[in-house]
C-alpha cells in the first residue's frame, strides 16, 4: 500500500519552494525504487523524478532537472521532492510511485502503487 502524506502540497508564488512527502508502507518500500510522476491540467500524467532503492542514482525530467531534488529516508520508508524556483508550468497534481523500473536514465512506474496525489499550484 503506498501512502502520500501531508504536509506537501499547497499554494505558492512563482519562484518559491515548497517539499512533497510520500509515505511507504515497509513492504512496498524496502529494496524498491520510488519515483514522482504528475499531471498538468489538460495533459496526460507525465514523469518528473526517480530514485534508486539506495538513493545513490536519481533521474529527472528535462523540465525539473536543476530545480528539483528527489530524495529518501530508508529509515523511515518516506521519498521527498524538494522543489526550487517553481513556476507557473509546474502546477499540477503530483503523484509518488513506488516498485517501478530504475535504470539510472529513465523510471517506468509500477501500476499497482500510486499514491493519491497532491495539488502543487504555482501562481504568476
Amino acid at each position: 500500500q503506498v501512502q502520500l502524506v501531508e504536509p506537501g502540497g499547497g499554494l505558492v508564488q512563482a519562484g518559491g519552494s515548497l517539499r512533497l512527502s510520500c509515505k511507504v508502507s515497509r513492504g512496498t518500500f524496502i529494496r524498491q525504487a520510488l519515483g514522482w510522476f504528475r499531471q498538468r491540467p489538460g495533459l496526460e500524467r507525465e514523469f518528473v523524478a526517480a530514485i534508486s532503492w539506495l538513493g545513490e542514482g536519481t533521474v529527472y525530467s528535462d523540465s525539473v532537472k536543476g530545480r528539483f531534488t528527489a530524495s529518501r529516508d530508508n529509515a523511515n520508508y518516506t521519498m521527498n521532492l524538494q522543489m526550487n524556483n517553481l513556476k507557473p508550468e509546474d502546477t499540477a497534481v503530483y503523484y509518488c510511485n513506488a516498485g517501478g523500473t530504475f535504470r539510472g536514465t529513465y523510471y517506468v512506474p509500477n501500476p499497482r502503487f500510486w499514491g493519491q496525489g497532491t495539488q502543487v499550484t504555482v501562481s504568476s
